[in-house]
């Protein structure tokens, strides 16, 4: 059976709250590891939130 595209990654914050996001990325156009800025609702700020794996 073919893998598939589409893989669940964990983004966490990088200010060190605890709090993660999880969505899906296309692992063929985006191989390199994934890092956005969005908000923190812990910290009520926006910070950049780094890709992480799901344990």
């Amino acid at each position: 059976m073919a893998k598939p595209t589409t893989a669940k990654i964990r983004l966490n914050s990088e200010s060190g709250s605890g709090f993660f996001y999880v969505t899906k990325k296309n692992t063929r156009t985006m191989t390199e590891k994934f890092s956005i800025k969005k908000y923190d609702p812990v910290l009520r700020k926006h910070v950049t939130f780094k890709e992480g794996k799901i344990k």
